[in-house]
Formats: C-alpha cells, structure tokens, sequence
C-alpha cells in the first residue's frame, strides 16, 4: 500500500463517515483529537470508514443491522445510541430497528435487548423517529 492509497482511503472513509454518522459527530471527534488520539482517529477512518464500511458486499443498511446487534452482544452502550441515529441516516425505520432488537433477544440475551431497547426508544425520540410514551424498555427489568 502506497501513501498515495492511504491518503486516498482515508477521504474516502472521511466521506462515508460524515455521511453515516452526521457532520456534527464527526467535526465533535475531529476537533477532540489530539496527538496522542490522532493515530486512533486515522485508523477508524481508514480502516473502519474507508476500508469496510465501502466494501461492496453488503448495503449500508445491512451494515447498520450488523453493527447494532455487535454493540449489543458486546454491551457498548454509548456507541449503540450513536449507531441508532446511523441506523437511521442509512434509511432504517424505526420498526427495523425494533426488529434488530427482537433478534438480538434470542441470540446475544434479553437483558442486553432490553438495554438497547430503552437507548434506541431516547434516540429515536430525540430524532423524533419514534414517540416517546410511558419509560423505556431499559429503564425497568425485562417483562
């Protein structure tokens, strides 16, 4: 891989971060990096952004599904409320994201559905995606 090609990546994945995760996110990191964070920054735009996420295998949707049930199984709630709002810059519905959840339940456990639930019913209420009625799926124990 030449320079040429990393330079080449990383405005290619700059482009689909931007586009996946808003502007705002993106100016936000960018203007928290410092030099001991910027190596971490390059990589997940070239690599993450540029390099799997612009694959031709599968639809930003598809991706979008995958990656929530990751941050689930995994229980990385802060970037699961920032991949909700990606979900739905890259077209998903609010029910489909209910769905991913539903399957999420039976393969990565109902406490951590139950968890992104309660995340993804604030964010899509702050989007106003969803409407926000009665407390959360995740703000109580799973029923």
């Amino acid at each position: 891989m030449t320079v040429g090609d990393d330079t080449a990546r990383r405005a290619e994945g700059m482009a689909v971060r931007r586009e996946v995760l808003g502007d705002a996110h993106v100016d936000r990191a960018e203007a928290a990096t410092t030099p001991f964070t910027a190596p971490f920054q390059d990589l997940i735009t070239r690599y993450a952004w540029g390099e799997v996420w612009t694959r031709p295998g599968l639809d930003r949707r598809t991706r979008s599904c995958m990656v929530l049930t990751a941050l689930t199984a995994k229980g990385h709630w802060d970037e699961l409320a920032m991949h909700v709002r990606a979900a739905l810059r890259n077209g998903l519905t609010a029910e489909e994201i209910a769905e991913v959840f539903l399957q999420a339940a039976i393969y990565c456990g109902v406490p951590a559905a139950n968890k992104a639930f309660g995340i993804a019913q604030r964010v899509l209420a702050e989007s106003g995606a969803a409407p926000a009625t009665g407390p959360a799926p995740g703000d109580g124990p799973a029923r």
